[in-house]
């Protein structure tokens, strides 16, 4: 297990991070780095001997945050903006498909369980819809709309 960044190296953060409780001064759950900002790395570690963290100080937020390996890409590799978030909520902006038969409905709520960001595809959400149990399904970003209270009324 060899760690892919230095000391020194830039690096771009992939997902917001939020306070575990551990960092002093935000309530947990707050934002603490916002993806796509980019920081510099300061230290390697390990989390229980078989996750390589990297402390990483983002200078315009003024915080140095430890991030896993997967959580980070190189400064200079391609980088997509994404409209969602793991684990945010979501809706379907028209009735989805699978094998020619529609899944789901129009309107249906979901949320997103795994992004991936292709240079082709854009970004593509792996999306866990209620009324859809069980199955999970790729969606691009295209189809999803944010969801909000409002739109169970």
């Amino acid at each position: 297990m060899l760690p892919r960044w230095d000391h020194g190296d830039a690096v771009r953060l992939t997902r917001n991070v939020r306070n575990d409780g551990t960092f002093p001064g935000v309530p947990t759950g707050g934002l603490l780095v916002r993806r796509g900002r980019i920081g510099h790395v300061r230290g390697v570690g390990t989390f229980l001997q078989n996750q390589i963290i990297y402390a990483v100080h983002f200078l315009d937020e003024g915080r140095l945050v430890g991030c896993r390996e997967d959580e980070l890409l190189g400064v200079n590799e391609a980088w997509i903006e994404s409209r969602f978030e793991v684990r945010q909520r979501v809706r379907a902006l028209r009735p989805l498909a699978v094998d020619g038969k529609v899944r789901v409905p129009g309107g249906s709520r979901g949320e997103i369980l795994n992004l991936e960001r292709s240079a082709n595809q854009g970004v593509v959400y792996r999306t866990h819809f209620d009324c859809f149990a069980g199955v999970a399904l790729w969606v691009p970003e295209a189809a999803l709309g944010a969801w909000r209270r409002s739109d169970d009324d």
